[in-house]
């Protein structure tokens, strides 16, 4: 790996952190060339501007989703939809332990008012969709299920619900698994 795209990794990692703590538009390109060590006119010269930044972050994490999932069907006890999907869903909720991953998914979420950032979203879901698709074989309303618990519990992380000793909480994360 060349040393621009050593650093382009390195600006794409310290990206994920700073936008996962202050989201898309409460963090400056400033803050995250000073996080990675680097000068806030090389940030640009690697991303035109802090927006492609934020859409190269969510291709990263989108990467990051799929060769989770690929690893997990590849490992699955079973090749029927439901053995399969359960491989998925134990494998992303090793992935959403990362905070960092977890809340810039929650962030671009939050900033699809913005219609480069839409469009990048759309396509992570629609990559992930199709291959959970693919891979499992699964009819669509349990593929729209597997996903509303995978959003379901990306929200009782952000909110640390497993702390909270509450009826609520208790309903929401009822026979969801968290690592």
């Amino acid at each position: 790996m060349s040393t621009a795209d050593e650093r382009r990794e390195t600006v794409l990692r310290t990206a994920i952190h700073a936008f996962a703590a202050k989201g898309y538009y409460g963090t400056t390109t400033s803050e995250v060339a000073a996080r990675a060590g680097i000068s806030q006119a090389y940030v640009y010269r690697l991303f035109p501007d802090k927006e492609s930044l934020f859409v190269e972050v969510i291709g990263h994490c989108s990467l990051r989703m799929s060769e989770c999932f690929a690893t997990a069907a590849a490992a699955a006890r079973g090749s029927g939809p439901a053995e399969v999907l359960d491989a998925l869903g134990q494998a992303y909720a090793r992935l959403i332990a990362d905070r960092d991953l977890l809340m810039v998914l929650m962030q671009a979420n939050c900033a699809t008012s913005e219609p480069a950032i839409r469009d990048a979203v759309r396509a992570y879901y629609a990559k992930q969709v199709e291959y959970v698709r693919a891979v499992s074989g699964a009819a669509d309303p349990e593929i729209q299920r597997f996903f509303a618990v995978g959003l379901l519990c990306n929200l009782l992380i952000a909110l640390d619900t497993a702390a909270v000793d509450a009826p609520w909480a208790k309903t929401l994360g009822a026979g969801i698994r968290h690592f």
